[in-house]
């Protein structure tokens, strides 16, 4: 893990850019993170739309975890951002265009070419960027995951034992392997749905809902289009974080 900028945020925040080999990655610490005193720490998923047009949401989450004392990190996906570029993903992301603007039904193999490789690369870097997170002196843990492309989170919170909490995010395309998948998560689950998301299949993610084996899971359905979340949702998330990492 290399260092390559960082500065104080106007809260007292520490943000620190940062790489692990070609991948890029940012992290935020409260004031209170210390050797003596380490904090724990959650891992901000995103959409494959590349880190800086994401960043004033992902700042926000994160200053939002810093109040409550806790760091929060996030990498580029795959194929995103300053990354190479990824043929065959960009190839299914012209399929899924396509579909979508001749108001096709998007059918299950172009939805497995969109998430399945994505997330067989993307949840490898995360282990491997939590492996350096870490083993910094003012990172303690427990981890929790935030957000960002839902299938990654149903892989990590299988394979990652380190990951003790999740909040998903309902917006994404769900391939049927990541049903299988999800009915193998038992750690606790916050879920939040944009009931009129456009781009989401509602049923589809009633249905991953149901599917997942964890004891505790709430869903949290809000009226409104995948970009209209309202500001209360990030406070019900917040809160969640806190009963779980604390």
């Amino acid at each position: 893990m290399h260092v390559t900028s960082e500065q104080r945020l106007d809260d007292g925040v520490l943000e620190r850019d940062f790489t692990l080999g070609e991948i890029p990655g940012i992290l935020w610490t409260p004031v209170s993170a210390s050797a003596s005193a380490p904090v724990p720490l959650i891992l901000l998923g995103l959409p494959p739309l590349g880190l800086r047009r994401m960043y004033p949401r992902l700042v926000a989450r994160a200053r939002r975890a810093a109040a409550d004392g806790f760091a929060s990190a996030t990498i580029e996906l795959p194929g995103s951002g300053d990354r190479p570029h990824w043929p065959a993903l960009d190839q299914a992301r012209a399929d899924l265009r396509r579909a979508m603007q001749a108001g096709e039904p998007v059918s299950d193999e172009i939805t497995d070419a969109l998430v399945l490789p994505l997330v067989d690369r993307a949840v490898p870097e995360w282990q491997t960027a939590l492996d350096a997170l870490l083993s910094l002196p003012e990172i303690g843990g427990p981890v929790g995951y935030s957000g960002g492309v839902i299938s990654i989170g149903v892989r990590l919170a299988v394979v990652e034992p380190r990951i003790v909490a999740a909040g998903l995010f309902a917006g994404s395309f769900v391939p049927r392997a990541t049903f299988e998948e999800a009915r193998r998560v038992t750690i606790p689950l916050h879920v939040l749905l944009q009931w009129d998301d456009e781009g989401n299949d509602r049923q589809a993610a009633l249905d991953l809902f149901e599917a997942f084996g964890s004891e505790e899971k709430t869903l949290h359905a809000n009226m409104g289009g995948h970009t209209g979340v309202p500001e209360f949702a990030g406070e019900d998330a917040a809160r969640f974080f806190a009963r779980h990492l604390k």
